[in-house]
């Protein structure tokens, strides 16, 4: 456990109570057995919910080995096909050759030729000083990262092929808060910053998808950029600038190792080849509504290439290097959406919180209710299973209370990829099993974001809908 784990679990007289939240979510998990006004089998599901909750909140241990006791609690108290549910998604496998393809672009020294492009083009003030560099590679960083959101449709695939290159690129400082900046600003860019593009996350193509089955309405991708990417894409991203820049800023001027630059960069065969491979990898995605296959196959060719005998850019021995042991945290967070949605308690819950909006309201106050009953669902369940359960409920709500569904929709997306700890999505999951981040920082992190979304953004993007629907 590192060190801010410790400390976060330590309490005002010093004393560590770590061990007690296994203790404290064991109790409350059996309340909520006890006690839940459920049936007995969402009441058991609920309940196993909660205790991994809490644990991976807590973070006594490892997210993994949490993880594992919930797929293992699941299987005993229902089936273990329903435990091994997780392992049958397709994003399950998406992060697992992501793992494989972010380790290729690492040896392939990828990362370094990022490093070194960014060294070259630096001003000569942000050369010498930490603060002005941090600010020049966090703004670019950050609008390349959105950028790149709209060539990769998949948040996941692009955090997995960001984050070494800016581990990298944070070794030019030598304060920790600084590297963990670089490392966190960009990737959050390029997560959030994808809610105004249609294929930049999956939420929205998810929701897109059951409009369209549902009510016949279709959002194109140049409307769900019109009405959402000035505010929840470039404003999303701009959030995300300032609140990196309080956060991680240098406190020391001089915390930069930044050796004199060079007049121009070489590049190896080995990084032009990934670089190729990526590309590849990159227009697979792009065309996939031609072909139709899920991004994980875009993930394989790109891994296959990296690794293959002769025209590979790594020895196969590498995929000893990666870790996988995140994989059985995606296993479970889909499991758990699973069981409490076989059970029917997603479906009890969404219902019993659109009941309590009367059916004669205005547009904002709908979609404010919308955005605060998506965050609720997604405390107890993975976003994109909260988009599958809720969507179709949203639909008939939309239509018996006569508003438009388009804005429901696109506020239901946004609500979607606003999240405050990093049990709620499978991203930022995989940030955290990169090993670079504890599960308390990166809460912090995800929360002021989140925060600076609803209190900011969110009233705003309502004030574009309340103006032109």
């Amino acid at each position: 456990m590192s060190d801010s784990s410790r400390w976060s679990a330590v309490d005002v007289f010093g004393v560590d109570t770590t061990w007690l939240s296994p203790l404290f979510g064991a109790f409350v998990a059996m309340a909520v057995f006890q006690f839940a006004p459920l049936a007995r089998d969402a009441s058991t599901m609920l309940a196993i919910t909660v205790f991994c909750i809490t644990l991976w909140v807590r973070s006594p241990v490892e997210p993994w080995f949490t993880a594992l006791v919930g797929i293992g609690l699941i299987g005993v108290a229902f089936s273990p096909a329903l435990a091994l549910t997780g392992f049958r998604s397709p994003a399950t496998w998406l992060v697992a050759v992501g793992i494989l393809v972010g380790e290729a672009s690492r040896q392939s020294g990828l990362a370094r030729l990022v490093e070194e492009l960014a060294r070259a083009r630096m001003s000569d003030a942000a050369s010498t000083d930490a603060t002005s560099a941090f600010r020049y590679l966090l703004v670019t960083s950050c609008l390349a990262s959105l950028a790149l959101a709209v060539l990769i449709p998949s948040s996941l695939v692009r955090v997995l092929i960001l984050g070494p290159i800016l581990l990298s690129l944070g070794d030019l400082f030598t304060e920790r808060r600084a590297k963990m900046g670089i490392f966190l600003g960009p990737l959050f860019a390029t997560f959030y910053g994808s809610s105004g593009i249609l294929t930049g996350s999956l939420a929205n193509i998810i929701v897109t998808g059951l409009v369209e089955s549902a009510a016949g309405v279709s959002i194109s991708w140049t409307e769900w950029l019109r009405w959402l990417a000035p505010v929840m894409g470039l404003g999303r991203v701009l959030v995300v600038i300032a609140v990196t820049y309080l956060l991680y800023r240098p406190r020391d001027a001089n915390a930069l190792d930044a050796p004199k630059r060079s007049g121009s960069v070489s590049v190896t065969s080995e990084q032009w080849r990934m670089l190729v491979f990526l590309l590849v990898g990159v227009a697979i995605w792009v065309t996939d509504f031609a072909h139709g296959l899920h991004p994980l196959f875009g993930a394989l060719v790109v891994a296959l290439l990296a690794f293959a005998p002769k025209i590979g850019v790594v020895d196969p021995d590498a995929v000893g290097e990666a870790d996988f042991s995140i994989l059985f945290f995606f296993g479970a967070i889909f499991a758990i959406a699973a069981g409490l949605q076989q059970t029917g308690f997603t479906n009890l819950a969404a219902e019993t919180l659109l009941s309590k909006l009367p059916a004669d309201v205005s547009l904002p106050l709908v979609l404010v209710f919308v955005v605060v009953v998506s965050q609720l669902l997604t405390l107890v369940m993975e976003g994109l299973a909260v988009a599958s359960v809720l969507t179709p409920i949203l639909v008939s709500f939309s239509s018996t209370v006569g508003v438009p569904l388009v804005p429901v929709a696109m506020m239901e997306a946004v609500a979607l990829n606003t999240y405050f700890f990093p049990y709620q999505s499978a991203v930022l999951v995989a940030i955290l099993g990169m090993g670079v981040v504890d599960s308390v920082e990166l809460t912090r992190m995800s929360s002021a974001i989140a925060a600076a979304t609803l209190l900011l953004l969110v009233p705003i993007q309502v004030g574009v809908f309340l103006v032109f629907f």
